[in-house]
């Protein structure tokens, strides 16, 4: 009986302590060789609020990309550096964790105050110290997913300081991208025969069209409309605990900061969408859309490019992908990326 207690009490010890030790284990990114390489991971204070920001690139020289990640809330500092490699070649890239995002989600801080008309203002401070940090006068702007409601607004209230705007996963009249993933989720259930869902979905519709609702997302990724090359890389724990950029605590101020973030932020993008408050941009636009996205549906991003008005505009289709398509056809994103961007 005294060896199981023994056993019991080191046991307890030692699960302690690994967990402190994930909890607290420091955290970087990759070294990239190379005499005017970068790659940094750090905290910088922007507008008024300490960012995690991560600059990854072969040599400082070359164009620089800032990337606005998506969510709300959702942070792709964990998983980038695994999907962006080809683009360290030629660019270098920026990816931060928006206010209340992951790393740069704060215990005390108080986001009673959290808007897109705040995270539009973090995205153009951020923008003003990379570009004095880097030695640019304009760098190239990626937003995804929810990413594009912000840089999208950022682009047209200060396009001097941008290249170019490229929306991948472009948000526009978000009622009807909801519909038409609904839809989609409806045919693929009744397809496969899964009558469950299919009655569940249905009892949907009338929230849905109504804008009271957002589909699950759940459903949108078990019918291929979230990805189809990859799995899904957003809210993965187990691979965040697995990347060199996030530790346990980091997890845990991500899962805080989702759940802040989507409160505070989705209900705008039905309320305001975009094309109510962007309708020009005074630079090069791109939309990058994956034929099966329906979690911004490629069908509303297209009706939104063709409205909107822009000095030079390209819609661009991936075949293959869904919500990903710069994950999940990396190497086609690089190659696009270079033939319009690497002079």
């Amino acid at each position: 009986m005294k060896k199981i207690m023994k056993f019991i009490k080191y046991a307890g010890i030692i699960t302690i302590v690994l967990l402190v030790t994930a909890l607290l284990f420091p955290t970087w990114t990759s070294h990239i060789k190379g005499n005017n390489s970068v790659s940094a991971l750090e905290q910088v204070k922007i507008n008024g609020s300490k960012h995690e920001v991560m600059i990854r690139g072969k040599d400082k020289d070359n164009p620089v990309i800032i990337f606005v990640h998506g969510g709300p809330g959702c942070s792709e500092i964990p998983y980038a550096s695994k999907y962006q490699n080809l683009l360290e070649n030629n660019f270098t890239v920026v990816n931060y964790d928006q206010r209340a995002s992951g790393k740069s989600y704060h215990f005390f801080e108080d986001y009673s105050n959290l808007s897109s008309d705040l995270l539009v203002d973090d995205l153009l401070a951020l923008t003003d110290y990379i570009s004095d940090h880097l030695g640019k006068e304009k760098v190239i702007l990626i937003g995804h997913s929810y990413g594009t409601y912000i840089a999208t607004q950022a682009a047209s209230k200060a396009p001097e300081k941008f290249t170019a705007y490229v929306g991948i996963g472009q948000m526009s009249d978000q009622v009807g991208s909801e519909i038409d993933g609904l839809n989609y989720v409806i045919q693929q259930a009744e397809n496969a025969g899964n009558t469950d869902d299919v009655l569940y979905l249905q009892g949907l519709t009338e929230q849905v069209e109504n804008g009271e609702t957002f589909i699950p997302r759940s459903y949108i990724a078990k019918y291929g409309g979230a990805s189809r090359l990859i799995d899904n890389p957003d809210g993965n724990s187990i691979g965040m605990l697995f990347s060199r950029e996030y530790n346990l605590l980091d997890i845990i101020r991500y899962n805080y900061g989702i759940s802040i973030s989507q409160k505070a932020l989705l209900k705008e993008v039905i309320k305001n969408p975009l094309p109510t408050k962007v309708k020009k941009l005074e630079l090069p636009c791109y939309f990058v859309m994956g034929k099966y996205d329906y979690q911004t549906s490629s069908n509303q991003a297209k009706k939104y490019f063709d409205m909107i008005e822009a000095d030079k505009k390209e819609f661009i289709a991936f075949e293959q992908s869904a919500h990903y398509p710069q994950f999940e056809e990396k190497e086609k994103f690089y190659e696009w990326m270079c033939d319009t961007f690497v002079k």
